[in-house]
């Protein structure tokens, strides 16, 4: 039976639970957990960037004619010690880098909260990172949309100039068919982001992609879990276009349930779904959309994802 005061149990107890987020530069990996840090709020999750455990900075990358994706230009045994030590809710020096300078900073003190998500390229890379996450999530857009994410990103917040962003995407494909995308067969669930089929315009006008969330089978979940979607609320108050689908699919001999959605759905139906997780796991109030009329395609799955990772936090606390 989960805790009226789930919350509080995690608080007070001594268990860092561990989620590991991996995928290429500017794919999006930190929107996804989006929503597990605004239902557990700043005082329970923290996150490490694995950029910090770069070996060489920006200019040294170039003199070397290295990138960023290739495990050699990263501190990974470093990586796997800190982590080690960061289960234990020990706090290590956690190295910096700056994206904006590309240059290192001193080292500062990192205390682990209750939830740790370690964000980067190589997260489940070596098997001690494996063995030490309980939740691993990879994040795979589509070549296209990773490209117009990356360029807009690096332009606008880290202060490259948009030839310099092209011709290291085009420098760093191979290492990322190398080293990244491997990845993906230790994933308990995977997301893919492609344009949205009733527009491309729309993903960067109003974040409407298509948006499909690959997930491993569930071995056991917490009594009464509800998370069905009602369908008639779905036909009767949605004025927009969307789509919602199911597949099974084989990926590198595993198989997952994929679970579709494309366009804007009512707020109405995505509340429903934070009532769940409310009654389900005693946290309140969840309400991570509020004030508004539509959600889009990302932020359901956002929520559902946050549902499979309290989920698995519930299953070890039961354990």
């Amino acid at each position: 039976m989960v805790s009226l005061n789930f919350k509080d149990a995690i608080a007070t107890s001594p268990f860092i639970f561990t989620l590991g987020v991996a995928g290429d530069s500017g794919s999006g990996k930190t929107t996804f957990t989006n929503a597990i840090r605004q239902i557990f709020g700043d005082d329970l999750v923290s996150t490490i960037t694995l950029d910090d455990y770069h070996c060489y900075d920006r200019e040294e990358r170039k003199t070397r004619k290295i990138t960023p994706l290739d495990p050699e230009a990263n501190r990974l045994e470093r990586l796997e010690a800190d982590l080690l030590t960061l289960k234990k809710g020990e706090a290590i020096l956690k190295p910096v880098y700056n994206h904006r300078t590309g240059h290192f900073h001193p080292p500062v003190r990192f205390t682990p909260k209750k939830i740790l998500i370690l964000e980067g390229l190589h997260t489940f890379f070596t098997p001690i990172l494996r063995e030490n996450l309980d939740f691993t999530l990879f994040v795979d857009p589509d070549p296209e949309v990773k490209r117009e994410w990356k360029i807009k990103r690096d332009v606008e917040v880290r202060g490259y100039k948009e030839t310099e962003v092209i011709d290291e995407l085009a420098e760093r494909e191979k290492d990322y068919q190398d080293f990244i995308a491997p990845q993906r067969r230790y994933a308990d669930a995977i997301i893919r982001i492609s344009y949205s089929r009733y527009g491309e315009a729309l993903g960067l006008e109003r974040n409407i992609y298509q948006v499909t969330l690959l997930q491993s089978k569930l071995l056991r979940s917490v009594q009464d879990i509800d998370l069905s979607i009602d369908l008639l609320s779905l036909l009767s108050v949605s004025e927009r276009d969307f789509l919602l689908e199911f597949r099974r699919q084989h990926i590198n001999g595993r198989m997952y349930g994929a679970l579709t959605f494309d366009g804007e759905l009512n707020h109405a139906l995505i509340r429903k779904l934070e009532k769940n997780v409310e009654r389900q796991t005693g946290i309140q109030p969840i309400d991570i959309y509020a004030h508004r009329e539509y959600v889009v395609a990302g932020e359901i799955t956002q929520l559902i994802l946050a549902w499979r990772i309290i989920n698995r936090r519930i299953y070890i606390e039961q354990e």
